[in-house]
């Protein structure tokens, strides 16, 4: 008898493309909107002014984009039931799938940027501070604009889209479309022994490279002006930032520790310190998920940071610890992606392990 697992298993292929359609659909009726001059436009002059600068879209105007929003939306509605019903020519396949992972390509990493990144990492710093009235600003107002939560939703569109792409390349391939699995051909850089060995040097990889980011905040909350100025230090005193700064990189050092969990026992296994399920199995659905938002996250700012940076003077990007959020989100992905391979067992729909 089929369990609400295998019913879900079984559904979510074709289920993706429908929803990337519709999410594309939506959006592309805001670009419309838009571009009928209604209010909200959330790229260039409808962005923070501060925020323009580094924004890929910074340039943007209401009456040259939002059209363009507007056209992409309704292709991608389009694309997506070529996704769901067809099985179309190799060409058509190469060329169908070079727009469903480039439109996921670029809604999860290229449109949005690094705040996405810093609204989630200070919001635990707000939430412990908010009966104290501490930091003094409003988190809401600073964190989560209209711009940002827009950038929320192009990245819940870019996973709907990625999913929709997995699915189908899978299918088209001739592999199951839940694991990407065949039985005509055995796992070899997938297999659990290989995922163990490459996933391993990912994840220590994704465990040094936020403690770099770590010490420099660290520093600026004892005054240390570390690739700082000193009068950007009392600022920061000033506003209280330097201690959220010094909270957002404690939670970046602890989550470079939580990624060991990838690859050790107390991955799989609860450790004796964690009361009430000491010794108890840690279900992968907990640590993939986390591991994989975290991974999202800092994919936009690892790219924003490819885009700002000035990569010709070595003397800035060899001290800026945001030249190594890119590699930090690579490895933290890639040994994400080696701990599913390693615990994700039989497949629900294919049967094969």
């Amino acid at each position: 008898m089929d369990t609400t697992l295998d019913r879900t298993a079984a559904r979510w292929p074709r289920l993706a493309a429908y929803a990337a359609g519709a999410w594309s659909l939506l959006y592309g009726g805001l670009g419309l909107f838009w571009a009928l001059g209604g209010p909200g436009f959330p790229f260039g002059a409808g962005d923070v002014p501060d925020a323009r600068a580094e924004s890929l879209l910074g340039d943007a105007t209401a009456a040259g984009t939002a059209p363009v929003i507007a056209a992409l939306g309704l292709a991608g509605a389009l694309l997506s039931l070529v996704l769901a019903r067809t099985r179309p020519r190799p060409w058509v396949r190469t060329a169908a799938l070079a727009a469903a992972w480039g439109a996921a390509f670029t809604l999860v990493a290229l449109v949005p940027d690094a705040r996405i990144m810093t609204a989630v990492g200070y919001a635990p710093i707000f939430l412990v501070g908010l009966p104290f009235g501490w930091p003094d600003a409003d988190y809401f107002a600073l964190g989560f604009p209209w711009p940002v939560r827009n950038l929320l939703i192009c990245v819940l569109g870019g996973l709907l889209w990625a999913a929709a792409a997995l699915a189908f390349q899978r299918r088209t391939a001739g592999a199951c479309e839940s694991c990407g699995r065949s039985a005509d051909r055995p796992a070899t850089w997938t297999s659990p022994a290989s995922a163990a060995r490459w996933g391993r040097r990912a994840a220590y990889t994704a465990f040094v490279v936020p403690f770099f980011y770590s010490v420099v905040r660290w520093a600026w909350a004892l005054k240390i002006p570390l690739f700082f100025s000193e009068g950007g230090i009392r600022w920061l005193h000033e506003t209280g930032l330097a201690w959220a700064g010094a909270g957002l990189a404690t939670f970046g050092a602890l989550g470079g520790v939580l990624t060991l969990g990838l690859t050790q026992r107390w991955g799989e296994r609860w450790p004796r310190w964690v009361l009430g399920l000491a010794g108890k199995r840690v279900p992968p659905a907990v640590p993939i998920t986390s591991a994989a938002l975290a991974t999202v996250v800092l994919a936009s700012a690892g790219t924003e940071a490819l885009r700002i940076m000035h990569w010709s003077n070595p003397s800035e990007w060899l001290v800026n610890p945001m030249a190594y959020w890119p590699i930090w989100a690579a490895a933290l992905g890639v040994a994400t992606f080696g701990y599913y391979l390693r615990r994700r067992g039989r497949c629900r729909r294919c049967g094969l392990v």
